[in-house]
């Protein structure tokens, strides 16, 4: 069995291999494959077969400087999705603190839970307005 590794090894050496967005592209293939089954138009079959092609295109390039850069810029949008929900789940888990956009430079900022109708001061351009908390 070592005989085959050491094979598939010399023969996958300057290729790009898998990243995270093969694993996407990858995923989405499953997901297109599986709704192909429950429904009757192959449209969903192919687009699949689309993703699969790509993602196989990909890992087995020897572009290596063009798919990292193609991952990077995945990474990239992705981050952001990524730092948007991680800040709305850390907003839903504290339970001390309501949060409030500015209404004149829309600046987040953070109150105490409680306390009923307050004055709030913006940090950033000192605007007040008030709100129930």
């Amino acid at each position: 069995m070592s005989g085959f590794r050491d094979k598939m090894s010399r023969w996958m050496y300057g290729r790009y291999g898998n990243d995270q967005l093969n694993r996407l592209l990858m995923a989405l293939a499953i997901i297109f494959l599986i709704i192909s089954i429950f429904v009757k138009y192959p449209v969903f079959y192919w687009i699949a077969v689309i993703f699969l092609v790509f993602a196989y295109f990909r890992m087995l390039s020897r572009n290596t400087y063009k798919r990292s850069a193609e991952n990077t810029k995945y990474l990239r949008i992705t981050s952001r999705l990524h730092s948007i929900f991680a800040k709305g789940k850390k907003r839903s888990r504290d339970r001390e603190h309501r949060y409030f956009k500015c209404p004149g430079c829309g600046q987040t900022v953070r109150v105490p839970r409680g306390r009923g109708k307050i004055q709030i001061t913006c940090p950033k351009c000192r605007r007040e307005f008030i709100r129930k908390t």
